[in-house]
């Protein structure tokens, strides 16, 4: 994809977002800040629709023109645009969980009958087959991946800003490593992000909803498992370039089960909301992201692809740090006082 082809991508999500904005000032479809809100202004929301509009109207044009395999295209569509539509109501009204939890786990099913399930992964050294258990294993992957997503979009642009460096760190390493035939997927992703980040970007001016995060969990989650059939050390790459949301979500969700916390009520005690509560305001905490990315978790994602270290071991390395800066930041604590 030239130059021209990605900066036009860029423009048209951002005047998509333009015009969603206005949709939702007009409808009053606004978030307003409560005891569990991370910001305290009505902030119009439902801007991450412009994300899932660009990215999938791109992708037939990907197929039709041989960029990606057919499958791949019906597996993303499905799923990104049942999960999206769920958002979307949930977004303008108020869909009970159960009824959300089953259509995601049937944008799962779907996205991994066209990609062929869960392929052999590659754990120190050796190749594991999981036949129908890692098919089952890759279905909550992906509720987990959708709805960790949802849970980490929190403060202005941070949801955003992880996407884009996951997507572009990955499209380095596919042109590095010699995968380019799978670097145009993630790098569609990332533009169409960009242009929604220029709204998002702190102090966020439009918030992504539920539309986009849940979209963007899942199409990520399915990047992964693409590059997984491709080369299965690929898994570990995906895992470790989103080490931050991965983190910061299973480690806040393992301590309220700890506590016997009701973990389906809303909350605002992941590390990354303590931080920008510490902090007095989310820019420092979303650019903190970016840095984490940028200068941890991609030259060990780099090692795996370049020098064939063990992705499970790079994983290891890669997460416990971050699982000692969540709990520094009290990730799944109550908020005290």
């Amino acid at each position: 994809m030239n130059v021209m082809l990605s900066l036009l991508l860029v423009g048209f999500s951002c005047a998509l977002t333009w015009l969603l904005r206005r949709y939702a000032l007009a409808r009053s479809i606004i978030d307003i800040p409560n005891a569990r809100s991370s910001h305290t202004i009505p902030t119009p929301r439902g801007g991450g629709v412009a994300i899932v509009v660009s990215f999938q109207l791109a992708l037939p044009v990907l197929a039709v023109d041989g960029l990606l395999a057919w499958p791949i295209m019906w597996a993303m569509l499905g799923a990104g645009s049942g999960i999206a539509v769920l958002g979307f109501l949930d977004d303008h009204g108020h869909i009970a969980a159960r009824w959300r939890l089953l259509g995601h786990f049937a944008a799962s099913a779907w996205a991994l009958y066209w990609l062929g399930g869960l392929p052999a992964i590659t754990l120190f050294g050796s190749d594991v087959e999981l036949a129908w258990l890692g098919h089952v294993l890759a279905v909550f992957y992906l509720v987990w991946m959708l709805n960790l997503y949802n849970f980490m979009d929190g403060i202005d642009g941070i949801a955003s800003v992880e996407a884009i460096c996951a997507c572009l760190g990955a499209c380095l390493l596919y042109w590095l490593g010699g995968f380019e035939s799978l670097i145009v997927t993630p790098l569609v992703l990332a533009m169409a992000v960009a242009g929604f980040l220029y709204w998002n970007f702190p102090p966020a001016r439009i918030f992504m909803g539920d539309a986009g995060s849940g979209f963007l969990g899942i199409i990520l989650g399915l990047l992964s498992l693409q590059a997984a059939w491709t080369s299965p050390g690929l898994l570990w790459v995906w895992l470790i370039l989103l080490g931050v949301f991965i983190v910061d979500a299973t480690v806040t969700l393992i301590r309220r089960l700890l506590h016997g916390d009701k973990v389906y009520e809303a909350h605002r005690s992941h590390a990354y909301q303590f931080a920008s509560r510490q902090y007095g305001r989310h820019l420092p905490v979303t650019l903190a992201v970016a840095v984490i990315n940028l200068f941890w978790l991609l030259p060990l994602a780099a090692c795996v692809v370049l020098w064939n270290l063990d992705g499970a071991l790079a994983l290891t390395i890669a997460y416990v740090p971050l699982v000692l800066l969540a709990i520094r930041f009290h990730a799944g604590e109550l908020e005290k006082a």
